[in-house]
């Protein structure tokens, strides 16, 4: 009898471990009902106003219904021409309404490409998410004339401290930027020298930062510091809040190429970094002629300048100096979607 007990138990505890595999099944409506997207109305006009950036606009809707009882998310998005394949998030709620600043309303709609003062149709819907085993419901979209004002942009940004710039999270230079404010974060990072080791801070603090115990590519809170290691150079850098992960680019060791440079075109002469600035710089002689920006001695990493504007042109035309002499050369990264120049005659 003992052994018909046993083996009873243990198929019992079989058949629990086999449930604990699989996916929870939800059961829920058949028909479950979308969001609706009840104000603004279509066809309506929002015209932002600056002296009013600190007021809200509400985004009403009646609630979605899965069938079952959860907790639903609703985020308000929008597109341009109804192109929701490049949709961006503007707010997030738990229920209606969905209330944002204008000044950060109007900021989403910067970030998006509009024209400030000029009037453009935008597409708005409300999403609705229960988790990712569940499908998402949206509302029917809603069209609107929106104006938006001329306004700097403030994007979101993390800060960067660590060994290359003294360990100082309050440097507002050694940050990077979340450019559609969704939580991601991409910019580069120039690590040159001491221990390869940084963070990740939320604020220009310690209160919040992040490194990896693993390490994992998983950013932890208080975690162990990121590291590079012993091949430095400037990297790209992600970092995503949303899922706590981040990804360290190839390395690129950047400098100046060209028959004015003491290297010819032949060999690069490389650039130094200035940690304050979080720029690269260098002051050298060069000779009248011309030159480029390039890494790792590879063509395939080249930067002139198209315009002569001061901005860097992938495979761009070459920069030319006039007049031989002493010069001090700046390549600055900072600028969302920019890289900069200067090159001065000292």
């Amino acid at each position: 009898m003992k052994t018909i007990y046993n083996k009873l138990w243990y198929m019992i505890l079989i058949g629990m471990a086999a449930a604990c595999t699989e996916e929870e099944i939800v059961t829920i409506s058949a028909t479950p009902d979308a969001p609706v997207l009840l104000s603004p109305t279509s066809g309506a006009t929002l015209n932002l106003d600056q002296e009013n950036a600190d007021e809200v606009i509400n985004f009403e809707f009646t609630p979605a219904d899965f069938g079952f009882q959860a907790a639903v998310t609703y985020t308000v998005q929008m597109a341009l021409e109804g192109n929701f394949e490049e949709v961006t998030d503007v707010v997030n709620s738990f229920g209606s309404p969905a209330i944002i600043r204008v000044a950060d309303f109007n900021e989403r709609l910067i970030q998006k490409g509009l024209t400030p003062n000029d009037a453009e149709n935008v597409v708005f819907r409300v999403r609705a998410s229960v988790n990712p085993n569940v499908e998402n419901r949206y509302s029917e979209s809603v069209a609107l004339q929106v104006i938006a004002f001329a306004a700097e942009l403030q994007f979101p940004r993390v800060y960067l401290p660590g060994d290359y710039q003294g360990w100082d999270p309050t440097n507002e230079n050694t940050i990077i930027y979340s450019e559609n404010s969704d939580g991601v974060y991409e910019g580069f990072v120039h690590i040159l020298g001491g221990s390869g080791e940084f963070k990740v801070n939320e604020t220009p603090g310690w209160e919040v930062n992040y490194g990896d115990n693993g390490p994992d590519g998983t950013l932890d809170p208080d975690g162990a510091n990121l590291n590079v290691g012993d091949t430095f150079g400037t990297f790209r850098l992600k970092v995503d809040l949303n899922d706590m992960s981040y990804e360290i680019g190839t390395r690129r060791v950047w400098g100046i190429v060209g028959d004015a440079t003491p290297g010819g075109w032949d060999t690069d002469t490389p650039l130094e970094f200035d940690s304050q600035e979080n720029v690269l710089t260098l002051t050298v002689e060069l000779n009248a002629g011309e030159m480029k920006f390039r890494a790792n001695n590879d063509w395939g990493f080249n930067y002139g300048d198209d315009g002569t504007n001061g901005v860097l042109d992938a495979d761009g035309a070459n920069i030319v100096v006039s007049e031989a002499g002493a010069y001090t050369i700046v390549m600055d990264w900072k600028v969302p979607g920019q890289i900069s120049y200067t090159l001065e005659k000292n």
